[in-house]
C-alpha cells in the first residue's frame, strides 16, 4: 500500500492508459478521482470506479474538460472539499486529430493543443497551488505533492501526419522540466511517463489485425506491444516515496522504441 490514504486525480481516466493508472494507484491505497470529459463517457468512468471498489479501493468520478479553465478549477475545488486535499496529479488526458500538415485545420490544431498541453498546464497549476497551501504531510509522503505528466515517445520522435500531437508532447516535456526546476525546492516532484505503443483504443488501427501488429513490432525491439498496466506500474512508482529522488525526469516505457531500431542492421 505505497499510496495509502493519498488523494489522486487522474485525468482522462475512463479508458485506456488513464483507466489502468487509476486502478493501479487505487490498488496501492490511493483514493482516486476518475476524470472523464463528456457525458457520453460517464458510464465508462463509472465502470472503472465499480471495478476499483470491487477490488477494495475507493474514489469518485468527475466530469471536466481539461482544456477549460473553469472545469479544471471546479474539479480541484470539489476534490478538496470532499477529501481535504490533493496529493497526486496524473496529467493523462490526451487526444489525437491527425491530418497531413498542409490539410490540418486550425480547429484540429487547437483541439489537440488544448487538451494535451493547455490541459496539463491548467491541472498542474491547480495542483501546485494546493501542494503549496498544504505543504508536506509526512504521514502520507515525504514530498509536498507529485505530478506525473503523461507524454509520449513522440516528445522526441518526429511523427509525420501528426504535427499537432507531436508538438503537444514536445511541449509537455519542456513544461514538465520547467515546473520541476521551479518547484523542486518546495519538495514538489514533477516527472513524465513517455509511453510507446500501448494497446489502447486511441491506436486501435495499429494493432487490430495481425498484419498491422507485425508491422508495428518492427519498431519495438522488445517485440511485444505495451499494455496499459505497464504504464500503471510506472505511475505507482513515480507517485510513491520509492522514487523520491527522481525529479524532472522522463521515463520511457516503450519496449525500446526510442533505441532507433532501424539501425539494428547497420541502418
Amino acid at each position: 500500500m505505497k499510496l495509502q490514504n493519498q488523494i489522486a486525480i487522474i485525468t482522462g481516466a475512463s479508458s485506456g492508459i488513464g483507466k489502468a493508472v487509476a486502478k493501479s494507484l487505487a490498488l496501492e491505497g490511493a483514493k482516486v478521482i476518475i476524470n472523464y470529459p463528456f457525458e457520453k463517457t460517464k458510464a465508462d468512468a463509472q465502470a472503472v470506479l465499480d471495478d476499483i471498489k470491487q477490488a477494495g479501493g475507493d474514489g469518485i468520478i468527475f466530469q471536466a474538460d481539461v482544456s477549460k479553465e473553469t472545469d479544471v478549477q471546479n474539479m480541484f475545488a470539489a476534490t478538496i472539499q470532499q477529501f481535504g486535499t490533493v496529493d497526486i496529479l496524473v496529467n493523462n488526458a490526451g487526444i489525437q486529430s491527425d491530418a497531413p500538415f498542409e490539410e490540418m485545420t486550425l480547429d484540429k490544431w487547437n483541439a489537440v493543443i488544448g487538451v494535451n498541453l493547455t490541459g496539463q498546464f491548467l491541472c498542474a497549476r491547480e495542483a501546485i497551488k494546493e501542494f503549496l497551501r498544504r505543504g508536506i504531510d509526512e504521514t502520507k509522503s515525504v514530498a509536498a505533492g507529485k505530478i506525473i505528466c503523461m507524454s509520449s515517445v513522440h516528445q522526441i520522435i518526429p511523427w509525420a501526419g501528426h504535427a499537432n500531437y507531436a508538438a503537444s508532447k514536445g511541449g509537455i516535456n519542456m513544461l514538465m522540466q520547467t515546473l520541476a526546476q521551479e518547484f523542486a525546492p518546495k519538495k514538489i516532484r514533477i516527472n513524465s511517463i513517455c509511453p510507446g505503443a500501448i494497446q489502447t483504443p486511441i491506436n486501435h488501427n495499429a494493432w487490430a489485425t495481425p498484419e498491422a501488429l507485425n508491422s508495428l513490432l518492427t519498431l519495438i525491439p522488445y517485440k511485444r506491444i505495451g499494455q496499459p498496466e505497464d504504464i500503471g506500474k510506472a505511475a505507482v512508482w513515480l507517485a510513491s516515496d520509492e522514487s523520491d529522488y527522481v525529479c524532472g525526469t522522463s521515463i520511457y516505457v516503450d519496449g525500446g522504441m526510442t533505441l532507433f531500431p532501424g539501425f539494428t542492421t547497420n541502418g
